[in-house]
């Protein structure tokens, strides 16, 4: 058995040609876009009564919206593998679409606000796992390496465009209908989810579903992808590099405050170092899409650990914005070089009847990672700020220095050890 090749894609031209994978890509598109608008319009919905509560209101949406993620996540996986994936992603733009819909005529309570924030955020949870599912039921493995860089290219982009339009196009919805004030943005919102919905229908219908075995369930099943992916090494080093980026990309939202106060002098202006980091992994992406056949078999996860390390070394001593942009670019383009190679390979190694599991537990791994160590991170300032100091400028840098070296440390060993894992699995196959 010759070893995976995880870096061949045929180009971009060639899966956009795929009608098929075209109508998923746009309802992702179109679906990410509208999540965090979503967000956005929700948030504003809670303050909307104003009140001394303000951040209390603001941080129990954003609870609301996250804590799916943490606990349905595998039991999504499962749910998406007993069912075919185009009924599942049809269906679940078309509630999201409903919940929206729902909003003008529900009560203005912040409880029934977090119920639909809740109901919204499930759903959009067991879509993740059923469109990742999909995309092998569609394209070639030939072709996987490309159509993951163009879902990585729009996820990471609606990221960075969805937050930026958000709010402007709320309030152009609200000039342009006055007079439908308490409904225009909600009928904006939902009615692009129910398009993206229609988009989905394009997807094939004659997906086999594999028939669940005797006296299977939702914990028999999430044994079975626990016991899977323990057992396959290939996989399970996969995963585990994958959490481990999006762990070091949720302490970078941490760390964006306290590097803009150094660099600027203000917190606020933190946004800009973590869309450079998002800038640099739509670059990185594009490029491993593009031009990746020309890599071979390069350990392209191993070097994006090594460069992730690096740059987080390199924050610990700069002071210029520009320079402090360049190097948020520089880690992103090197995660687009883990996530994109080891989403492909767990696409291209998982059984069809296991994706749906394998991908509910990394979306739970991801989401779980991405919030511990924002909390580590500030535990570890607090307690350095104390150490050396609250005066402004060298003595208050220095306990933000020790944290960004020992991190990227910590990186740059976890990151090793985990590729060395996939390494050994892939030399196992041959």
């Amino acid at each position: 058995m010759s070893e995976p090749d995880l870096n061949s894609p045929a180009g971009y031209l060639v899966v956009l040609r795929n009608r098929q994978f075209l109508a998923l890509w746009l309802a992702q598109i179109l679906a990410q876009l509208v999540d965090k608008v979503v967000l956005i319009l929700l948030i504003a919905l809670a303050v909307a009564d104003g009140g001394n509560d303000v951040n209390t209101r603001e941080s129990a949406i954003m609870i609301a919206m996250t804590l799916p993620a943490v606990f349905l996540g595998s039991i999504a996986g499962i749910f998406v593998d007993w069912h075919p994936k185009r009924e599942v992603l049809i269906l679940c733009n078309f509630l999201r679409g409903a919940c929206i819909f729902a909003i003008p005529f529900a009560p203005r309570s912040l409880a029934v606000l977090l119920l639909l924030t809740f109901l919204i955020s499930t759903l959009t949870n067991f879509f993740a796992p059923a469109e990742q599912s999909a995309i092998p039921l569609i394209v070639p493995k030939k072709d996987l390496l490309a159509a993951n860089s163009l879902f990585t290219i729009t996820e990471v982009g609606s990221l960075i465009v969805g937050f930026a339009i958000g709010a402007p196009l709320l309030a152009f919805t609200l000039s342009l209908f006055p007079e439908a004030k308490a409904y225009s943005r909600e009928v904006l919102l939902g009615s692009l989810y129910v398009i993206s919905g229609f988009f989905l229908f394009a997807l094939p219908k004659d997906e086999i579903i594999q028939p669940k075995k005797v006296g299977s369930g939702i914990w028999t099943d999430l044994r079975e992808a626990f016991q899977y992916v323990r057992h396959n090494h290939l996989i399970g080093g996969a995963m585990l590099q994958m959490i481990l980026l999006y762990a070091v990309l949720g302490a970078m939202q941490k760390l964006s405050l306290n590097l803009a106060e150094v660099v600027t002098g203000n917190r606020e202006e933190f946004g800009s170092f973590v869309a450079s980091v998002g800038v640099g992994l739509v670059i990185g992406a594009f490029i491993l899409g593009k031009f990746g056949k020309k890599f071979g078999h390069r350990p392209l996860p191993f070097i994006g650990f090594v460069g992730i390390a690096i740059g987080l070394m390199m924050y610990a001593f700069v002071t210029n914005q520009w320079v402090a942009w360049l190097i948020g670019s520089f880690i992103g383009v090197n995660g687009s070089l883990i996530v994109i190679p080891m989403r492909t390979a767990i696409q291209e190694h998982t059984p069809e009847n296991m994706r749906g599991k394998v991908f509910g537990l990394l979306n739970n791994g991801e989401n779980i990672a991405a919030s511990l160590p924002l909390a580590l991170i500030a535990i570890s300032l607090d307690f350095l700020t104390g150490v050396f100091g609250t005066q402004n400028g060298g003595k208050q840098q220095i306990g933000f220095q020790i944290v960004l070296i020992v991190f990227s440390l910590i990186v740059f060993g976890l990151g090793s050890w985990a590729w060395k894992r996939t390494k050994k699995a892939l030399s196992n196959a041959l």
